[in-house]
């Protein structure tokens, strides 16, 4: 019997598998062995768009500022090169502060409409005069009267159109369940469907055919800047350049952030030179606070509490404040990311709020690289991802919820 051996360097580690010839033609019959390995992934990247009509990209669920941005961005870059492109983040709802961007107002909260269904009825014995249908009890029923003579099973085909996408791009996304309900409700897509997978997360997957990993990298704007730059430079226009230094600005807290490199100053640098509009950015993202929000983000930050033990910064805010402050839910958008900013050597970030409207505490939690946001709230069926989660506790008061939460990041932190 004859063998090949197959020897792959990568980052774990070097790997050799032996195969005999007939795995060998089955494995390239199903694509497991990089027939591309001779190109780049650069070049790899650049083949899959030229190839391409329809693509997805999709965010972690409730994307933040960095990743929206950088969506926005390589949205219009791709556009350029005359292809479809859509954007999906489960359960998106458009921050109003980001309504400068173009495009933002299409960004989708579910995928819709990504196969046909097809049912072919041969019609060549019995011609069709009406066509009806009904839904009852969940079933679908499909009347179908012939003109004369009868339609029978034999007469009737089904089918299923391929994926209108051509491949996926992930932007932000540790892995594949950090998607939430857009990948939980379309796994076979994600699975059948080339991924490009970009992140500067040290905990991603590389669960894509090309991987863009860069822990260098102050946020994913960044990242994509310098891949757009090695594909096409020219491309990059002024609208492209200002949603990527909106997603860097944001990733940064405004270049406060202690990921903010000299690396990370010149790319925006280049930015500005090249059109971003930071003049905009700043006002759209922090200059568009109400007086109702900034008096609730003075109150907020006043009972600011640091816990050394977790490294974790908290602010907790009653239906009172709310109430003084003439302030309402939304306005709490950007407190976390100013907690962050306010609490440097803050590994977790907790605001936690009474609903002004119901009452209900409502909780969100952001953690650094170093921890896994949705994991440590699991208990309280949290959704997020791995840098924030949002969760709601029910049946105990604001006291009483944080408390709650602390604990468990005790006893998480303590088997840790």
């Amino acid at each position: 019997m004859a063998y090949i051996l197959l020897t792959n360097i990568g980052i774990i580690g070097k790997i050799t598998r032996y195969f005999t010839l007939k795995d060998c033609r089955a494995l390239w019959a199903r694509n497991d062995i990089n027939t591309d390995m001779a190109l780049t992934e650069i070049e790899q990247f650049k083949q899959l768009v030229s190839d391409s009509k329809h693509i997805l990209i999709a965010l972690p669920a409730q994307a933040e500022t960095d990743a929206t941005a950088s969506a926005l961005a390589l949205q219009l870059f791709l556009t350029a090169s005359h292809k479809q492109v859509d954007i999906v983040s489960a359960d998106f709802v458009m921050p109003k502060n980001l309504k400068f961007l173009t495009g933002v107002e299409k960004i989708k909260p579910e995928l819709e409409h990504l196969q046909k269904f097809i049912i072919k009825v041969d019609v060549s014995k019995a011609k069709i005069d009406s066509i009806s249908y009904d839904i009852k009890d969940s079933w679908l029923s499909i009347y179908l009267t012939p003109r004369s003579g009868t339609v029978g099973a034999s007469d009737l085909r089904t089918a299923q159109t391929t994926y209108r996408y051509d491949f996926v791009i992930t932007l932000g996304a540790p892995d594949l369940a950090s998607l939430g309900e857009v990948f939980a409700n379309n796994t076979d897509l994600f699975y059948r469907l080339p991924i490009i997978n970009i992140d500067t997360n040290a905990g991603n997957e590389r669960f894509g055919k090309i991987n863009f990993v860069d822990l260098s990298a102050a946020g994913v704007a960044e990242m994509l800047f310098k891949l757009l730059q090695q594909i096409n430079e020219p491309q990059i226009t002024a609208e492209i350049a200002t949603a990527l230094l909106t997603g860097i600005t944001a990733a940064t807290h405004s270049f406060k952030s202690p990921h903010v490199s000299p690396l990370s100053l010149k790319h925006a640098s280049t930015l500005v030179s090249m059109g971003a509009d930071r003049e905009k950015i700043i006002t759209h993202l922090y200059r568009t606070k109400t007086l109702s929000a900034l008096k609730m983000w003075g109150q907020a930050l006043a009972h600011l509490k640091f816990n050394p033990e977790l490294k974790l910064a908290s602010v907790v805010i009653t239906r009172d404040d709310f109430t003084r402050a003439g302030a309402r839910a939304e306005e709490l958008a950007g407190l976390a990311e100013e907690l962050i900013g306010s609490a440097p050597e803050a590994e977790l970030t907790l605001l936690m709020y009474e609903d002004p409207t119901d009452g209900v505490v409502n909780g969100l939690l952001h953690a650094n690289s170093k921890y896994d946001a949705k994991q440590l709230t699991a208990a309280f069926g949290s959704e997020g991802n791995k840098k924030q989660a949002r969760f709601i506790l029910t049946g105990v008061d604001l006291v009483g919820a944080e408390e709650k939460v602390v604990e468990q990041l005790k006893n998480l932190n303590s088997k840790s």
